[in-house]
């Protein structure tokens, strides 16, 4: 009997060990699920415009501006006879950066809604506004933005299709960035129907951060760096350029059929030689290749503070089984290969910061309405993309480019610029003039990255833009 009661007891106690290790596992479980909300997913739930304490703090609170660097006002709410309305001074040189504040938000208004809609003022101040039935007043958000640059790059690319990103390569810090067409978010409830559907202009698509294109022969900056890579002598690579090569089933022309000669990597480079540069291509490791472009962010999603979308992505999609015309393509920036002009200016970017990819950020502080600084964000190191003396080889081409090869015309006098152009064939058009460098050279202040569509040759449509903007940003 006594042995029966015994073992009903361990019976027992196993049966409450078993649900104490359940119970111990399930609050281990809710733990996890807690710090995950907290450090990951609770900034997502807050600025999620169908949160519904958003929409009380709307009712309560009146919205605050949104500046450039400087100060300078690129977003606030005014009321006039008791209505309230977001206005937009610049109109639409900001559009897709800074973004609209009604129907689904976008851009800055979109990140930086709920630090828009928060005010952060003494409790006598509160009071104050809640006995004389006035509306709080939300923060302030300072963007990394710079107005006059905004303004700048803007009229220089006109009417044309393109976009424009400049970024301070030592910090990460979003300088511009432009995209054509565009639209004037004073109108956007009126006419976001008509903005959508024109499929033709695409007004409300950013093409900087979601316009895929090819990359023409800025491309060979990642090719350069895999020949580097694979080639510890690769300063000893000789080719002789005829004007043309064939690679497979491809002919590869240089620019005006222009023979080159007897060239080495740098001096290919800086006169952006396709016959070279496919040979290069064509002799590569294929995974090799490959793994060069992956270490440079294609294949996966960049970094960037706002929303980025699967079609964002750029894409390099050599592998074993490509044919040797599609490899000769790729290696000079044609083919299947596609970038962002965003990406395009991070890749520029690393080269100019000695090969540190710094973590993009566009907003500097958040004040409250009386100037008190309630967050600040700093600078971060995001990751590797290159050692600093790959760095610095494909910097001293890149200067080369500017003072004897194709990009003479983004030079600046008294300042020395590192640069690479770039001439992308489009289906029949005229090819997308693509640009990207930085200046000054040893000491960079700013990156850029400029795409025209369908407009002709870098030389003539990008270059050009890119020194004026160093012309203007720095001196």
């Amino acid at each position: 009997m006594k042995r029966k009661k015994e073992e009903i007891n361990r019976k027992d106690n196993k049966s409450l060990n078993n649900i104490s290790y359940i119970f111990v596992g399930l609050f281990v479980i809710l733990i996890i699920h807690l710090i995950k909300f907290i450090s990951i997913d609770s900034s997502n739930v807050i600025i999620n415009p169908v949160n519904p304490r958003i929409e009380k703090l709307e009712q309560s609170i009146k919205r605050g501006k949104i500046l450039d660097r400087k100060g300078k006002v690129l977003a606030e709410t005014k009321v006039d006879s008791k209505k309230e309305y977001r206005v937009y001074p610049y109109e639409n040189v900001f559009s897709h950066v800074v973004g609209y504040s009604v129907l689904d938000k976008s851009g800055i208004e979109s990140l930086a809604n709920y630090d828009l809609l928060k005010t952060n003022v003494g409790i006598l101040e509160k009071a104050f506004q809640v006995i004389s039935n006035k509306k709080s007043i939300g923060n302030n958000v300072i963007t990394t933005l710079d107005a006059e640059l905004q303004d700048k790059a803007c009229e220089l690319l006109g009417d044309r299709q393109g976009s424009i990103v400049a970024i301070e390569p030592s910090t990460g810090k979003i300088l511009c960035m432009v995209s054509k067409p565009d639209f004037d978010p004073n109108y956007i409830e009126s006419n976001y129907k008509i903005w959508n559907n024109d499929k033709e202009n695409k007004p409300l698509f950013n093409r900087a951060t979601h316009g895929k294109y090819p990359p023409g022969s800025t491309f060979k900056i990642v090719t350069a760096l895999a020949y580097i890579r694979e080639n510890p002598n690769w300063n000893q690579y000789i080719y002789n350029c005829t004007g043309k090569d064939f690679f497979g089933e491809s002919t590869i022309h240089c620019y005006a059929h222009t023979a080159h000669g007897q060239e080495n990597l740098e001096h290919a480079f800086k006169m952006s030689c396709n016959t070279a540069f496919a040979n290069i291509g064509t002799n590569l490791d294929l995974y090799r290749y490959r793994e060069v472009a992956d270490s440079l962010l294609f294949n996966s999603s960049p970094p960037y503070p706002l929303t980025l979308s699967k079609d964002s992505i750029s894409s390099f999609i050599l592998n074993s089984n490509s044919e040797t015309n599609d490899i000769a393509e790729t290696a000079i920036g044609q083919g299947k290969t596609l970038v962002t002009p965003y990406h395009n200016a991070l890749i520029t970017t690393s080269i100019a910061n000695g090969g540190n990819l710094m973590k993009p950020y566009i907003i500097d502080r958040v004040e409250n309405v009386n100037g008190k600084i309630i967050t600040k964000y700093l600078p971060e190191f995001y990751e590797e993309l290159m050692s600093v003396e790959e760095a610095s080889i494909l910097k001293n081409f890149m200067k080369k480019v500017v003072t004897e090869g194709t990009g003479g015309t983004s030079s600046v006098e008294g300042i020395e610029v590192a640069g690479k152009t770039g001439s992308a064939e489009n289906s029949g058009e005229k090819p997308h003039a693509w640009y990207v460098g930085f200046a000054p050279a040893d000491n960079p202040q700013i990156a850029l990255s400029i795409i025209v569509e369908n407009s002709g040759t870098s030389t003539r449509y990008a270059a050009p833009i890119a020194r004026e903007l160093f012309k203007l940003y720095i001196k």
